[in-house]
């Protein structure tokens, strides 16, 4: 049984792997996760940054300021630690180290996606704030952040737990 809060990956081995080759798969796993992360969240910081310079904006009330202001920093932290693994790979690089690069980049990942959810968020509230009333804009959104969780974490950890108890 492993911990709930270990990375799945680290109990998992093929039979005909040894541990070098299943870090050098964990890490590959983790490259491919973050080509798909970074992408896309590098485009909504990129928009994101035009907003402010519009003269639109520059006449909107404090809240729509305060979401923008919550919503680029978020953007930028996603950004910063979906391309973090990258700069750390490079500063280690052939230090043999991978073993305790692999968790700790796994981690900054996840970190990564908890402010991913917040940017889509405040992306989606400033957009829907704009074509519906506030109130509506805020329940939506509050349903869209229930989905992702549900989604990106409850059906996981359900997944990993009914996992654990079958072993």
């Amino acid at each position: 049984m492993t911990d709930e809060h270990s990375p799945p990956a680290a109990s998992y081995q093929r039979p005909d792997e040894d541990a070098g080759e299943r870090l050098d798969r964990q890490w590959i796993e983790l490259l491919q996760e973050l080509r798909l992360a970074q992408t896309g969240t590098q485009i909504l910081f990129a928009f994101l940054l035009g907003i402010a310079f519009t003269n639109v904006f520059q006449d909107a009330d404090a809240f729509t300021h305060d979401v923008y202001a919550g919503t680029l920093v978020a953007s930028a932290l996603a950004t910063g630690l979906f391309l973090a693994p990258v700069s750390f790979h490079r500063i280690v690089f052939e230090h043999k180290v991978r073993d305790k690069m692999i968790p700790i980049a796994g981690k900054m990942t996840s970190a990564g996606l908890v402010f991913l959810i917040l940017a889509i968020c405040g992306g989606l509230l400033l957009a829907i704030d704009v074509v519906l009333n506030r109130t509506s804009a805020i329940i939506i959104v509050a349903v869209v952040l229930a989905w992702f969780i549900g989604f990106w974490y409850v059906l996981p950890a359900w997944v990993r737990r009914a996992s654990a108890a079958a072993e």
